[in-house]
């Protein structure tokens, strides 16, 4: 993205040179000004002097021959002075002898008071200078002359000055650019091409490029020669991660072939499987089935005991079968996840695990109401099957089963959890649980193949979840699982 040019160092090296520059001729003319001020003051002043020194003397005959016409003529040659206002001589009783005004309209100014053997006073405000000095005959005083100009020459003297100091100001501070913006060049020069050159590899992603190093600046030098040793490095390191990626696709490629062969061969096994193992089972159950009807009368008990061994033998191998196919159904399935109503969920499995088979049980079901999460519908349900399945069954020894279902909703996950009070198991085995035809119990004490809970395990994971367990022995166990949070969901 393009920035603007008050951003630029060029810019800024340009203005803050020229506000130095300005600042210090601006200083410089302010001190300049000041002195000329105080120096000219000290001229008018000495100027003053001089004509009160002249006036005085050429007046005293005229004071003390009481002359005034004489008098007035002396004041009047103070007219060449164009700043003098007014002159005016006085006798030492304060008494006006003689007055010379440049405008007639003037107006009359109390005198200037003499302290004690002093011959000369003056006094200067805002708009004149009065001086007044003493007529002296024979080493006495006889009179004072004084003398009143104003400051017009000051004023124009300061509005020459302040042009002067304008114009020296604007050539300066043009002279200054001028040098700026060429004295800069050779510092920003190569900031500039390193920032354009930083601007195209942000913008390509080129890392390949590299920053031209000037060779006249030792500091940017430095600053370029480790720009592009940084450049070099990521280049290394993507070119580095470049060809992990392609060895890394390359294991990928070939793990999916070989993962693509092994579902096949899971594929052909599972239809051996269903086809050739079980039809000799069939043949198994079968003759033993027509054995026991046809010696029925003829076997002992305990050749009657063998022929029953072999036939349960005969259908827990079938139902093994049946539950590892559907085990290897799972992983293979596909999933059309949507919004799906665990209450409804839960319903339906209770419906199913609360057969007649259970006959005179007596199970207090404590469901609570639970969100709806993102799931495939068919096989969360069967997942819900196992585990209350798993509850009911190991609830068996138990004169009144309680099973609890609830759920709690935690930032990313919605926590769901069956909860029974059967006989629970030794928290050091747990993770046998979830395992494939692993089991915490005999076949004599509880049937099943130990195969639901890792169907759980292995739909819940399908899913993004994780499931795990909590339990004491002889105190009940709490299967969890958890689910993503449904989008949108708070």
């Amino acid at each position: 993205m393009a920035r603007p040019l008050s951003t630029s160092i060029a810019w800024k090296l340009t203005v803050a040179n020229t506000l130095v520059s300005g600042a210090a001729l601006l200083l410089a003319g302010l001190a300049f000004g000041a002195y000329d001020r105080a120096t000219f003051g000290e001229t008018l002043l000495r100027h003053l002097s001089t004509e009160a020194q002249i006036a005085a003397s050429n007046s005293v005959s005229a004071l003390v021959f009481n002359d005034p016409k004489a008098a007035e003529v002396t004041l009047a040659a103070l007219r060449a002075s164009p700043n003098i206002v007014s002159a005016e001589i006085s006798t030492l009783e304060g008494r006006t002898f003689a007055t010379y005004r440049r405008d007639r309209a003037a107006q009359t100014h109390a005198a200037l008071m003499f302290p004690d053997a002093s011959t000369e006073v003056h006094h200067v405000d805002s708009e004149q200078i009065v001086l007044a000095r003493g007529i002296i005959f024979n080493g006495k005083q006889v009179g004072h002359v004084e003398i009143r100009s104003d400051l017009g020459e000051v004023t124009v003297r300061r509005a020459q000055y302040l042009v002067i100091v304008v114009a020296v100001l604007l050539a300066s501070l043009s002279a200054a650019l001028l040098l700026s913006w060429l004295s800069q060049r050779a510092i920003s020069a190569p900031i500039v091409r390193l920032a354009a050159v930083a601007n195209q590899i942000s913008s390509e992603r080129d890392y390949s490029l590299r920053a031209t190093v000037h060779p006249q600046a030792y500091e940017l030098g430095v600053l370029t020669d480790a720009f592009n040793d940084m450049l070099a490095q990521i280049q290394r390191r993507d070119q580095s991660l470049h060809e992990a990626a392609e060895e890394l696709e390359e294991r990928v490629r070939r793990r999916t072939m070989e993962l693509d062969a092994a579902n096949n061969e899971l594929e052909a096994f599972s239809y051996s499987v269903s086809h050739d193992l079980r039809a000799p089972l069939r043949h198994v159950t079968g003759f033993a089935g027509l054995l026991e009807e046809h010696a029925k009368n003829q076997l002992d008990p305990q050749s009657s005991r063998y022929l029953q061994i072999i036939t349960e033998a005969a259908r827990r191998m079938g139902q093994l079968i049946d539950d590892l196919l559907e085990f290897s159904r799972i992983g293979r399935s596909q999933f059309h996840t949507g919004r799906v109503s665990l209450n409804e969920l839960f319903r339906q499995a209770q419906e199913v695990v609360s057969e007649p088979s259970l006959g005179d049980r007596v199970i207090q079901w404590r469901i609570a109401d639970l969100p709806d999460v993102e799931a495939d519908a068919p096989t969360l349900r069967l997942a819900i099957i196992n585990l209350l399945s798993n509850a009911v069954k190991y609830t068996s020894t138990r004169p009144q089963a309680e099973i609890d279902v609830g759920a709690c909703e935690a930032p990313n996950e919605v926590v769901v959890f069956v909860r029974d009070n059967g006989v629970g198991f030794e928290m050091q085995y747990v993770h046998k649980l979830f395992g494939v035809f692993q089991r915490l119990h005999g076949p004599d004490e509880f049937e099943g193949t130990g195969i639901g809970l890792a169907n759980v395990k292995r739909i819940i994971q399908r899913h993004g979840g994780r499931v795990w367990a909590e339990s004491e022995v002889d105190r009940g166990a709490t299967f969890y699982f958890s689910l993503p949070a449904r989008k949108g969901s708070t």
